[in-house]
C-alpha cells in the first residue's frame, strides 16, 4: 500500500501566516501538522509516500520533509501546481500510485487515534473505497456521508445546504485504483474544482462498494488559527515532561512541561503546564497553559497563555499574551508596566509590534 499526503493549497483562512510557507509547515506543539500525518503513515506500515505540493513555497516542504529518511520512509515529490480540487490532486498521482491501493491523507489534518486500525483488511476487501467520517456540528461546512443501516455508504454530498446526516468526511481516505477511472468521469463543482466526494460517489453509481469508519477520538482540520490552537491543546494534553535545559533556582515551574536542549528558564519565571518550549530559548516570564514556544525564541517579562510561537521570535513585554498564533522572527515589545486583560495577536514571519 502507497501514500499520498496532499500538501498544496493557499491557505487563505491562515493568512499571514500563509504569506511566507505552506500551512502545512505550521507547528503544532512544535512539530509541524505535516509531520503528524508522515507519522501516521509510518505506524500503519506505509512507507512510500508521495507527497503531493502546490504553488505555495514548495521548496520549504522539500526543506523540511527531505528524502523521508528522518522518518523512516521515502518521499516522492509531485507537482500538483494550482489546486483543483481534492480528486485533480490524486489524478496527478497516478504514475506514482499504478495499481497500488493507496491512502490519502490531507497534510493539515491531526487525528487523535492514528489510521492503523482503518487500513487494516482494506487491501484483501471488494471494497473500492473507504472513508473516514465524524459527526459534527456544522455538517454543512464538509463533505457529508448518508449511510445504510450496514454502515455502507449510499451517498455523499459537498457542503450540502440541507444535509442528510451529521457525518463529516474526515481528511483521509482509502482508495484502490478504480478511483482513477471514478476521477476521470467527473466534471468540476460549482467551485470549478474536482470533488473527491464526487469521485466516491461515481464509484457508488457504478455499483462499487464503499464502507466506512466512525472516528472515535478527535480529529482537527488545521485550517483557521483557532483549529490550529484547539489542535495544540490536545496534542499538549497528553504531553510527557521533560527537562534538557536549565532551570535557575527560583524559578517555579509545575503541570507537564517539556524543555528542550540549551533553554534557560530565569530564576523570576513561572510556567504552568501543559507546556512545550523548544532549544535554545531564554525565558523570563510567565508562559501559562497550553502554550508551545518554538526554538531559538526570547520570552521576557509579561504573560503568554494558550498560544503558539512559532520560533526566532523576541518577545519583550509588560503584557498579557493569550490565543495568539505568532509567526517566526516576530518581535513584540512595549514600554508599559501595566498588565491588560489581554492581546490577541495572529502575526507572519518578520513581523514587528509595538505596544
Amino acid at each position: 500500500m502507497k501514500g499520498l499526503i496532499l500538501s498544496g493549497g493557499h491557505g487563505t483562512r491562515l493568512r499571514p501566516l500563509t504569506h511566507t510557507g505552506p500551512k502545512q509547515l505550521i507547528p503544532v506543539a512544535n512539530k509541524p501538522v505535516l509531520f503528524y500525518a508522515i507519522e501516521d503513515l509510518k505506524e500503519a506500515g506505509v512507507t512510500d509516500i508521495g507527497l503531493i505540493l502546490g504553488t505555495n513555497m514548495p521548496e520549504k516542504v522539500k526543506e523540511a520533509v527531505g528524502n523521508g529518511s528522518e522518518f523512516g520512509v521515502n518521499i516522492t515529490y509531485i507537482m500538483q501546481g494550482e489546486p483543483k480540487g481534492l480528486a485533480h490532486a490524486v489524478a496527478v498521482a497516478q504514475d506514482f500510485v499504478g495499481e497500488d491501493p493507496f491512502i490519502m491523507y490531507l497534510g493539515d489534518n491531526i487525528l487523535k487515534s492514528g489510521i492503523t486500525e482503518f487500513v487494516e483488511g482494506f487491501e484483501e476487501s471488494d471494497y473500492q473505497a473507504r472513508i473516514l467520517l465524524q459527526p459534527v456540528d456544522n455538517p454543512r461546512q464538509f463533505g457529508v456521508a448518508e449511510l445504510d443501516d450496514a454502515g455502507n455508504v449510499i451517498n455523499l454530498v459537498e457542503k450540502p445546504e440541507h444535509p442528510k446526516s451529521d457525518l463529516a468526511l474526515v481528511g483521509i481516505y482509502l482508495f484502490k485504483s478504480s478511483i482513477f477511472d471514478a476521477i476521470s468521469r467527473i466534471k468540476p463543482s460549482w467551485r470549478g474544482e474536482l470533488e473527491i466526494t464526487d469521485a466516491i460517489q461515481e464509484l457508488l453509481n457504478t455499483e462499487l462498494k464503499v464502507d466506512s469508519h466512525i472516528v472515535k477520538g478527535w480529529w482537527k482540520d488545521t485550517g483557521k488559527p483557532e483549529d490550529v490552537l484547539d489542535a495544540n491543546h490536545l496534542i499538549l494534553d497528553v504531553l510527557e515532561s521533560e527537562d534538557n535545559g536549565e532551570v535557575e533556582e527560583g524559578a517555579k515551574i509545575s503541570g507537564r512541561v517539556y524543555i528542550g536542549k540549551g533553554t534557560i528558564v530565569k530564576k523570576n519565571s513561572v510556567i504552568r503546564g501543559p507546556v512545550t518550549i523548544g532549544e535554545n530559548c531564554e525565558i523570563e516570564a510567565y508562559i501559562g497553559p497550553y502554550t508551545s514556544i518554538g526554538d531559538n525564541s526570547v520570552i521576557i517579562g509579561g504573560e503568554i497563555e494558550s498560544s503558539i510561537v512559532v520560533g526566532d521570535a523576541v518577545i519583550k513585554c509588560n503584557e498579557r499574551i493569550v490565543d495568539s498564533l505568532i509567526g517566526n522572527h516576530s518581535h513584540i515589545e512595549s514600554k508599559e508596566n501595566n498588565l491588560p486583560k489581554g492581546h490577541r495577536f495572529i502575526i507572519g514571519e518578520n513581523s514587528m509590534v509595538h505596544l
